[in-house]
C-alpha cells in the first residue's frame, strides 16, 4: 500500500487495498488468521486497543447470547480448528450467534483448500471494513 501512494481519493485507496489483497495468497491468509481472536472469545492478546474495540463491536451479535449457545460456539470452534488447523474466521457484523454457529457447521464440509480460500475472502471483508472505519 505504501508503494501505491498517494491516493487521489477515498475510493482510490479502497480500490488499491482490494488490489493489494488480491495479490495475497494462502501463506498471507494464515499469517492474518494468527492475529485474529476466536469468534466469541474477544480479541487477540497481541491486538492493539483499536483492533480490540473493533473486534468486540464486530462480534457483538455473538457476545450477547445465552450460555448454551456460547458453549456450542466453543465446541464448533474446537471442531473446526481440529479439522483445518486454524481458527474459524467469519465476517461477523450483523450476524447472530445462531448464524455464526450455522456458518461454522456448514463450512466443516469444505476441503482444506476451499476453506482457506473462504477464510481469505472473509479476512478481506474484515480488513475492508476496518479500513473504512479508519477513513471515517
Amino acid at each position: 500500500m505504501l508503494e501505491r501512494r498517494p491516493f487521489p481519493s477515498r475510493e482510490a485507496l479502497l480500490d488499491a487495498a482490494d488490489a493489494a489483497w488480491r495479490e495475497l495468497g494462502p501463506n498471507d491468509w494464515r499469517e492474518a488468521i494468527a492475529g485474529h481472536p476466536r469468534i466469541g472469545e474477544g480479541s487477540s492478546a497481541h491486538a492493539d486497543e483499536q483492533s480490540k474495540a473493533w473486534s468486540a463491536q464486530e462480534q457483538s451479535g455473538v457476545a450477547a447470547t445465552d450460555a448454551w449457545l456460547r458453549l456450542e460456539l466453543v465446541r464448533a470452534n474446537n471442531e473446526y480448528e481440529a479439522r483445518f488447523g486454524h481458527i474459524f474466521i467469519v465476517y461477523a457484523p450483523g450476524k447472530s450467534a445462531e448464524d455464526v454457529l450455522s456458518i461454522c457447521r456448514a463450512r466443516m464440509a469444505n476441503n482444506a483448500d476451499k476453506e482457506l480460500a473462504v477464510v481469505g475472502a472473509e479476512l478481506r471483508k474484515i480488513a475492508r471494513t476496518r479500513l473504512e472505519k479508519l477513513l471515517g
